[in-house]
């Protein structure tokens, strides 16, 4: 049995094997502190939480029906800063660092009072990474094995 909380590494490329364009850089909304003045989610450690909209690059991304934009989350005290666009009026294309995947049941899906039984359940993957870099840096960035 695989734990909830289990966080896999993975290399960036084997999330976004195409690249991917940035859509938009938001703040994580804790739903349970709604009514608060300062509603944003926080991580195990107390920092901040970002999502990340991104446009995946990959052809098949869109195969099945699948939602072509993904969100990654990272933590970090402020919000990340996107790279520049290498062409104007464009996203700009990004990549990310100490990438690790969550995998998790959605069950949005599932009509599971009738009969019969139609559950269209799948298995998902939440995905958070430690910091949002220009693509051609990737190779030259820090990660926390490295750092440390």
């Amino acid at each position: 049995m695989i734990p909830n909380s289990i966080r896999i590494p993975v290399p960036f490329e084997y999330v976004f094997p195409n690249g991917a364009l940035l859509l938009s850089v938001d703040k994580a909304i804790d739903f349970d502190r709604l009514r608060d003045d300062d509603n944003q989610t926080r991580d195990e450690h107390g920092e901040r939480v970002w999502t990340v909209r991104v446009l995946d690059l990959d052809p098949q991304a869109g195969k099945f029906g699948r939602p072509v934009e993904t969100r990654v989350k990272i933590s970090a005290p402020h919000q990340p800063v996107p790279p520049a666009a290498a062409m104007p009026g464009y996203p700009p294309a990004v990549a990310f660092t100490d990438v690790m995947v969550t995998p998790y049941a959605d069950t949005s899906g599932c009509k599971g009072g009738r009969t019969p039984h139609k559950c269209r359940a799948r298995l998902a993957w939440s995905i958070r990474a430690g910091a949002m870099v220009d693509p051609a840096t990737l190779d030259n960035a820090p990660t926390a094995a490295t750092a440390a």
